[in-house]
């Protein structure tokens, strides 16, 4: 549906779901049966009530977003949908008075077009988004079968394979920032809002620096035998031949999408700039603001 192009048009993703589809259906159902059995016009705003303002509209929150799924009901949800409407360009709707229910679930299944942004009254740019993320998600399955086979171990993978990997991120990993040092250089006026946000970053900075460096040392010491591999070393072990960020590191750091490599890159360099912040005691000229946790 139109949720595979993702948010576009709406404040805020919402937890549609195929309950609220069924539900909707039973209820359309009923509304089609009684209106024939009784004679009487469909109670087409009803519908439109129902379906906008209960089933989907209890899970809208925002007012904006209300008015779109209220545009499309005012849209699709109308008498002429029965009888030939142009739901989208090229798309008309089977007559109602000629096709059954099985005549109806044909037509969908081989002449219904194939789902694209235009059928939703979307940009086609739209569809980029979904494209991206779906070759993102092949590569990255590739990725991971390509490596589940090697070696034994909890997770079926060769924790000793990753020691070089270990060892090139623990000697380029900065040290942590000094706080006690950092502190006892400011007065009591020095602690104004960007100094003040300056030390929050960098002691958000030290427990993540903190975490992976503890991380990949016992990592090491469990390859030599020193430590018992434990069911999150393997993780590790795993995220590094992967390239990818660790769970346990995600948790402490900021939001990236970025591979292990460059997300390493880019910790580099926060920390530099957080560095400079508390060396100047003072806003620098230029911050980097996605930077900052």
């Amino acid at each position: 549906g139109r949720i595979k192009f993702g948010a576009q048009g709406w404040s805020k993703r919402y937890a549609f779901n195929d309950g609220d589809l069924t539900i909707c259906e039973q209820v359309l159902c009923n509304y089609l049966n009684n209106a024939e059995r009784l004679g009487t016009e469909v109670p087409w705003p009803d519908l439109r009530y129902i379906f906008g303002e209960i089933m989907y509209g209890g899970h809208i929150t925002d007012p904006w977003d209300r008015r779109v799924c209220t545009a499309y009901l005012e849209t699709l949800i109308v008498p002429e949908l029965l009888n030939n409407m142009t739901m989208v360009p090229g798309v008309k709707s089977p007559d109602a008075s000629k096709m059954d229910f099985l005549h109806y679930q044909k037509f969908i299944e081989e002449r219904f077009p194939i789902e694209q942004p235009q059928l939703f009254g979307l940009h086609p740019n739209a569809e980029i988004g979904f494209l991206t993320n779906q070759g993102m998600e092949i590569f990255k399955t590739v990725q991971n079968v390509s490596g589940a086979d090697i070696g034994v171990g909890i997770g079926g993978s060769d924790i000793s394979a990753c020691s070089t990997i270990i060892t090139s991120y623990l000697d380029r990993l900065p040290s942590e920032l000094d706080m006690a040092e950092i502190r006892g250089r400011l007065k009591d006026e020095d602690y104004t809002p960007y100094v003040i946000t300056s030390l929050q970053e960098s002691d958000r900075m030290n427990l993540l620096l903190q975490e992976i460096r503890s991380t990949l040392v016992a990592l090491e010491l469990g390859i030599g035998g020193q430590l018992n591999v434990t069911e999150g070393m393997e993780r590790l072990s795993e995220s590094l031949q992967l390239n990818r960020v660790d769970e346990s590191w995600q948790l402490l750091a900021y939001s990236s999408l970025k591979s292990l490599a460059e997300w390493f890159l880019d910790l580099r360099s926060r920390v530099e700039q957080l560095a400079a912040w508390t060396e100047s005691r003072t806003l620098l000229k230029s911050i980097w603001i996605s930077g900052l946790f």
